[in-house]
């Protein structure tokens, strides 16, 4: 049974990721972006340790929040002026925008519960079917396989173009 000050620590988290998320993709600055995701991460990482994961939480604050959130600050201020304001969007774009979102979130949805995970089984036939056991064991191994429906090969691809986004920004740095 979970205690009260348990449950309070989760609503307060919870209430403080969102907000800061939200702040996040709204502001126009983008250091106040940057400071504000860095509350959402370390925000998971509160999570992880209150579902028990304490080495989750601590690849995610050392990670996540320490090596990634310096590494986009350090790309923020090496190509962008940090104390420029960008201009507003437009009514249109704002609207192309959300449409796209809701669009992106439709397929991330339906992605999460109809395409197979673990050993060919789909997230809703997991929830639905209780003899369809999913083990914390079939999900490391499917995040860290080269088979069929893992994904070592899409992990490796994002960290090599996150890579070349670092590199991209350094070399446009150097020309202004």
């Amino acid at each position: 049974m979970d205690s009260v000050g348990n449950i309070i620590l989760y609503f307060v988290v919870a209430i403080v990721m969102v907000v800061s998320a939200f702040l996040a993709v709204t502001t126009t600055k983008i250091l106040r972006a940057a400071t504000y995701l860095l509350f959402s991460l370390l925000c998971t990482a509160v999570f992880y340790f209150q579902l028990g994961y304490q080495f989750l939480g601590a690849v995610q604050i050392a990670v996540y929040a320490g090596g990634i959130m310096v590494l986009f600050v350090f790309a923020i201020i090496l190509t962008h002026k940090p104390n420029e304001k960008s201009a507003p969007l437009l009514p249109h774009r704002q609207i192309t925008g959300i449409a796209a979102s809701v669009a992106g979130a439709g397929l991330l949805l339906f992605a999460l519960f109809k395409m197979p995970l673990v050993k060919g089984i789909s997230l809703a036939e997991a929830l639905s079917n209780d003899s369809a056991q999913i083990t914390m064991s079939d999900i490391g191994h499917a995040l860290v396989g080269s088979e069929k429906f893992q994904y070592l090969l899409p992990f490796e691809a994002v960290s090599v173009l996150l890579l070349a986004c670092i590199i991209g920004g350094v070399v446009i740095a150097r020309k202004q």
